[in-house]
């Protein structure tokens, strides 16, 4: 490695530390804001457990509560809800900074393509979160209510309640990136649309086999996840057929040699002479 390649590297090393200290410092300060109404976060994500609970009690059940086995949950387990809030309040930033580094290395059309698809890839992921959380919790929690024994006194662990929920926010927020995925890998030249399209089969397999592995054992919540991945991957076809041509023409019209300048014709005397 020459010293000019030596310099180059030290350099790169030196902008992505100072990108990664923003994004975190933007993180902390947003989770020392945040930190007075850790409580009032936590009892906003348990909203849909407390929710079910609280209508086995009214069915003339006991009246269950969410309990802490370890001495120091209560109090750490709301810290790591508002530490997880306060980097997808900051999410924009973090990506900002991952752009800012990397656009200097990027063609100009591959700058074009970069920044919709980050924007997309976090409302995506954000969508699959709140969908997971207005829909897919209420659903399931109920569901294993009804089919659990009335001998049983449902008194979930805050602790085991966060880690399933922090799993169940990252499968459907992984999920819902699959329309970019494909656009991805159509416009990269990675894999034709024609195969995508004829993969379809294997696909549908597929999702129900990641959603069999990461959701509970049950059916309704397996269904909730395969069936918006199938259409979430019909989707990114549509779109990427939809955006092929038009990137094909702009990448080819950025890639046409500059035409020489004309050369202006000899006056007549000089011809004559």
């Amino acid at each position: 490695m020459s010293e000019a390649q030596g310099e180059t590297f030290i350099s790169h090393l030196v902008e992505l530390r100072s990108r990664i200290v923003r994004a975190g410092a933007s993180v902390l300060l947003v989770f020392v804001c945040l930190m007075p109404w850790a409580n009032r976060i936590y009892d906003l994500l348990a909203a849909p457990m407390i929710e079910t609970l609280q209508q086995g009690m009214q069915a003339g059940g006991a009246a269950p509560t969410m309990i802490a086995i370890g001495v120091v949950t209560p109090f750490f387990v709301p810290v790591k809800v508002t530490l997880m809030v306060a980097f997808l309040l900051c999410l924009p930033v973090v990506l900002y900074q991952a752009w800012a580094f990397v656009a200097p290395g990027l063609y100009s059309h591959e700058r074009r393509l970069a920044l919709p698809l980050v924007l997309a890839s976090t409302l995506l992921f954000l969508l699959g979160m709140a969908f997971c959380y207005f829909f897919v919790f209420r659903t399931v929690f109920q569901f294993i209510a009804t089919v659990a024994p009335k001998s049983i006194t449902a008194a979930p662990d805050i602790e085991q309640y966060l880690s399933f929920v922090m799993t169940m926010f990252l499968a459907f927020g992984i999920a819902f990136e699959v329309p970019v995925a494909v656009v991805v890998l159509v416009r990269a030249g990675v894999v034709g649309i024609e195969k995508l399209r004829a993969a379809r089969r294997y696909i549908i397999v597929a999702a129900f086999i990641i959603a069999a592995i990461v959701t509970p054992p049950d059916v309704v919540s397996q269904l909730m996840l395969a069936i918006p991945m199938i259409l979430l991957y019909e989707i990114g076809l549509l779109l990427a057929g939809a955006g092929r041509k038009p990137a094909a023409a702009a990448q080819e019209a950025e890639n046409l040699p500059v035409p020489a300048p004309e050369s202006s014709p000899a006056p007549e005397g000089d011809a004559q002479k």
